[in-house]
C-alpha cells in the first residue's frame, strides 16, 4: 500500500512541477530605484496573490521569478538571459528603466517572449510598435509635456530642465520641449546630469544663476531627492517637478523635510479615489496586507491585472506565442473605470496623465 502511494505521488510530480506559471522580473531591488521598485512589485503581488489564493489561472498559480539588476543595464540584460533561456519563464514583467529595457529587447525578440508592463514611459517602447512589448502606463513625453503646460498656466516662464544623461533623460527632455513649443517660450537652462553621480556643485548654480522659477527634474528618485536638498541649501524656493518614476512613498521619505510642495506627475488616477472600481478593489487588498496604497503600488497592481487577463485568454496550456497573441487581442478590457486595448498597430495601453503635489502630511495630493 505504501509503495502504491509513493508511486502515485511520483507520477503526480511532473504535473505538480508544471502547475506554476513562471513570470520573470529583473529590476533594481537594490540601488537608487529600490524604493520605487519594491512598491510597484508589492502592488503587483496584491493582485497576483489574490488570484493565486483563488486557485490561479486555469488551475495554475503564478510565480514571480525575480532577479536584482541593481539598476544597471548590463546586469538587467544578463538577468533577462538567465530568466528567458535558463529559467524558461513564460513572459517578462514589470522591469524598471529605459536603457535597461532597451538592453533586453534583443532577447525578447530572439526568443519570442512578451514583456508586460515595463515600468518606464519611454517613447522608444511605443513607437514603432514592438511586437513583444505591452505597455500599460503613459509615456514620459506626455508627462513632461503636461508638467510644462501646468507650470505655464501658473504664470511661470523661467523654467529649467535637469535630465539624466541617458535615454530616459533624453526622452523626458523631448516631451518637455514639446511643452515649451506649445507654450511659446524656451527653457532658461537645460542641464545634463550624470545618471550615477550627479554633480550638484555645478547643477545647482546653473539653476539658481538663471533665477529659475521652476525646475523639471528628470532623473531617478535618489538623484532628484539629493538635488532638491542641494537646491534648498541655497535658500532657493523654486518649484520642483519630477516624473512618475518617482511616484512612491520611498521618494517622499528620501526627500525628508524638503518633500512638501514637490510636484510629481502621475500616470494613474488618485490612489484614494473611490470613483474608480479598480482603486477601491486595490484598497481592499492593500488593507488585507496591512499596507497603504501608493501611486507606485497602483502601477504594479494595474500591470498585474493586465498580465493575468493575458494569461486567462492564453488558455490552460499557455505558450509564449499564445500569450503574445492573447495580449494583442485585448480590446476595451475594463480594469475598473479605465479601459486597456491593444492591437497589431498599438501596444500603448493607457494614456492617462495627471499631477500631484506632496502635502504637509507627506502624502500625494491631487
Amino acid at each position: 500500500m505504501k509503495k502504491c502511494i509513493v508511486a502515485a505521488l511520483a507520477a503526480l510530480a511532473p504535473a505538480l512541477a508544471l502547475s506554476q506559471i513562471l513570470i520573470g522580473q529583473t529590476a533594481g531591488f537594490s540601488g537608487v530605484v529600490a524604493a520605487g521598485v519594491k512598491e510597484t512589485t508589492e502592488g503587483a503581488k496584491l493582485w497576483i496573490d489574490h488570484i493565486n489564493a483563488k486557485g490561479g489561472v486555469h488551475g495554475q498559480k503564478i510565480e514571480l521569478v525575480q532577479m536584482d539588476d541593481k539598476f544597471d543595464p548590463p546586469i538587467a540584460k544578463a538577468n533577462a538571459k538567465v530568466l528567458i533561456e535558463e529559467k524558461n519563464v513564460l513572459a517578462m514583467f514589470l522591469n524598471r528603466g529605459t536603457p535597461h529595457t532597451e538592453a533586453i529587447i534583443p532577447l525578447l525578440e530572439a526568443n519570442g517572449v512578451a514583456l508586460v508592463a515595463p515600468s518606464t514611459g519611454a517613447m522608444v517602447l511605443h513607437s514603432p510598435v514592438r511586437k513583444q512589448i505591452f505597455n500599460v502606463r503613459a509615456t514620459y513625453q506626455r508627462e513632461a509635456e503636461k508638467a510644462i503646460a501646468h507650470l505655464h498656466t501658473m504664470g511661470m516662464t523661467r523654467i529649467a530642465v535637469v535630465h539624466a544623461d541617458d535615454s530616459f533623460g533624453l526622452d523626458g527632455l523631448e516631451g518637455a520641449n514639446k511643452g515649451f513649443k506649445k507654450a511659446g517660450f524656451q527653457p532658461v537652462a537645460v542641464i545634463k546630469a550624470d545618471r550615477q553621480k550627479p554633480d550638484y556643485k555645478s547643477i545647482v548654480p546653473a539653476i539658481t544663476g538663471k533665477d529659475s522659477q521652476a525646475i523639471l527634474w528628470i532623473a531617478s528618485g535618489n538623484a532628484v531627492a539629493e538635488g532638491v536638498k542641494a537646491l534648498r541649501a541655497t535658500k532657493s524656493a523654486a518649484q520642483v517637478v519630477t516624473l512618475s518614476n518617482n511616484a512612491s512613498g520611498g521618494f517622499i521619505k528620501s526627500l525628508g523635510e524638503h518633500s512638501r510642495g514637490v510636484v510629481v506627475t502621475q500616470v494613474f488616477p488618485y490612489e484614494r479615489s473611490f470613483a474608480y472600481g479598480f482603486i477601491k478593489e486595490a484598497m481592499v487588498h492593500a488593507k488585507e496586507k496591512k499596507v497603504e496604497l501608493s501611486p507606485a503600488m497602483l502601477e504594479g497592481y494595474t500591470a498585474a491585472k493586465v498580465l493575468v487577463e493575458g494569461l486567462r485568454r492564453a488558455g490552460p496550456n499557455p505558450t509564449r506565442a499564445k500569450l503574445i497573441a492573447a495580449l494583442e487581442g485585448i480590446r476595451n478590457f475594463d480594469l475598473g473605470g479605465l479601459e486597456v486595448s491593444y492591437g497589431p498597430e498599438d501596444h500603448t495601453g493607457l494614456d492617462f496623465a495627471d499631477l500631484s503635489i506632496i502635502g504637509l502630511d507627506g502624502k500625494f495630493k491631487r
